[in-house]
Parts: structure tokens; C-alpha cells; sequence
């Protein structure tokens, strides 16, 4: 079952604070992303900072996302 995020909040920590659709907040920890491609390319905190939310995922700039079933699975609740 596919559920949208709604808001997400970087954290210094490269963890994002995730809220979706159904009300669950959840952290995610992208640390084990940011060695691989494309993740690698928003590896420093200042690009990381740019997450945003869009078409019910995590967005950054130059087209980098990542799945909202990724990031509900691979999460825990807040």
C-alpha cells in the first residue's frame, strides 16, 4: 500500500522527520543512501537542508527523490 508524505523536516543529523498521509509521524535515516547514486550528490548538509515535499515523496533539486514506500518501510514511528 503506497502512502504520501505530506511534510518532512531535514535534521542536522541526515535524518528526515516525516509525516504521511495517514497521520503516522516516522524518522528516516539516509545515511546509508548517501554513499550510492544519486543520494550521493546531496551528501553535505546544505544541499541535504533542500528536502522538500512534492508529488508525495521527498524531493531535492536536480531530480533527486526517493520512494515514499522506501522511506515508510525503512522508517521508524516518532
Amino acid at each position: 500500500m503506497l502512502i504520501d508524505v505530506v511534510s518532512v523536516k531535514p535534521r542536522k543529523d541526515f535524518q528526515l522527520e516525516l509525516e504521511f498521509e495517514n497521520g503516522e509521524r516516522r524518522l528516516f535515516d539516509m545515511h546509508p543512501f548517501l554513499e550510492l547514486k544519486p543520494w550521493n550528490r546531496i551528501a553535505s548538509l546544505p544541499l541535504f537542508e533542500h528536502a522538500k515535499v512534492e508529488y508525495g515523496t521527498v524531493v531535492w533539486p536536480g531530480e533527486i527523490d526517493i520512494a515514499p514506500e522506501t522511506l515508510y518501510d525503512c522508517s521508524t514511528p516518532l
